[in-house]
């Protein structure tokens, strides 16, 4: 398999979603020859406007540059859309910013490197409006000479961040970041649900959410570095401290007519901590509680 090492080269993108299409628009703005392939080919009028080569087929498209970026819908999308590519995909770099698991990385990487194709999969970390500006970041794994050989054209949506050849570790770190931005959403609309349970604007009582979270983060590399150690000693406020007044949360929710769904798994798991004799020291050792399976069976850790 050869890949070029052009840095300018041209590059494809399939998949003219929101996403995709704030892609092939950075790729213009930075100055690429753009070849552009959508199932609904209308959606690519604008981008097409501007200078983006409209392909007929995916395989078209594929066959148009030695740089192809891929942004669909889903998993089972890409390998369908791949796979009807799949005779134009020798001596190819396939990007991959679909969202997707870290084994729906490793499998695509296999199925392309098959095809005679380098794969670098991607977690996008921002929405569409932000693409191509110095807030957006974007994690690549996979073939360490797919991802240099293309890094400067790559640099033209955001930040670029290599992750390792690993083909899934992109899709872990996206994964793992959008998890914990979910919990900071549901943390945030149970506190806005119980202070609305008495009538007080979401709009008063937000401008005092966004210092207490700002401040709670700050714990955040303590914690690590307690988890990596294996050190879990408490610090102002044990386990077994905390699981004791959460009880209050619930109850108080329930009181006021909020449902206790968005934090029930906390108290099942603050519980489950004091039950495994770890209540004298801090809530980072709940972490060792949500394994499913034995160290490194999964690969969840690093070097496991």
């Amino acid at each position: 398999m050869t890949m070029t090492m052009d840095n300018d080269a041209p590059v494809t993108v399939l998949g003219l979603g929101a996403m995709g299409t704030a892609l092939a628009g950075a790729f213009l703005n930075a100055g690429r020859r753009v070849t552009v392939w959508n199932r609904t080919a209308s959606r690519a009028e604008p981008l097409v406007a501007r200078g983006a080569a409209l392909a007929a087929t995916a395989a078209d498209a594929t066959a148009a540059s030695p740089l192809v970026v891929v942004c669909l819908l889903n998993d089972d999308t890409v390998r369908e859309v791949l796979g009807g590519a799949a005779g134009s995909l020798a001596g190819r770099t396939v990007v991959n910013l679909t969202n997707g698991t870290p084994r729906q990385a490793r499998e695509t990487a296999a199925w392309t490197a098959g095809h005679g194709a380098g794969y670098v999969d991607g977690g996008i970390m921002a929405i569409p409006p932000m693409i191509g500006t110095p807030g957006s970041l974007v994690f690549y794994s996979g073939s360490p000479e797919g991802f240099h050989a293309h890094e400067r054209t790559l640099g033209a949506l955001g930040r670029a961040m290599y992750l390792g050849e690993d083909a899934g570790r992109a899709a872990l770190y996206d994964i793992a970041l959008l998890s914990a931005m979910y919990g900071m959403f549901g943390g945030f609309f149970h506190a806005l649900a119980l202070t609305g349970s008495e009538k007080v604007p979401a709009s008063e009582f937000t401008p005092l959410v966004t210092p207490w979270l700002t401040a709670m983060m700050t714990s955040l590399p303590r914690m690590a570095e307690a988890i990596d150690s294996g050190d879990h000693s408490a610090s102002a406020s044990n386990l077994a401290m905390q699981a004791t007044g959460y009880v209050n949360l619930l109850d108080a929710s329930a009181e006021q007519g909020v449902s206790t769904e968005l934090v029930e798994p906390m108290r099942a798991l603050l519980d489950r901590g004091v039950a495994a004799g770890l209540g004298a020291g801090d809530v980072s050792a709940l972490v060792d509680l949500l394994y499913s399976a034995p160290a490194g069976a999964t690969g969840a850790k690093e070097g496991e």
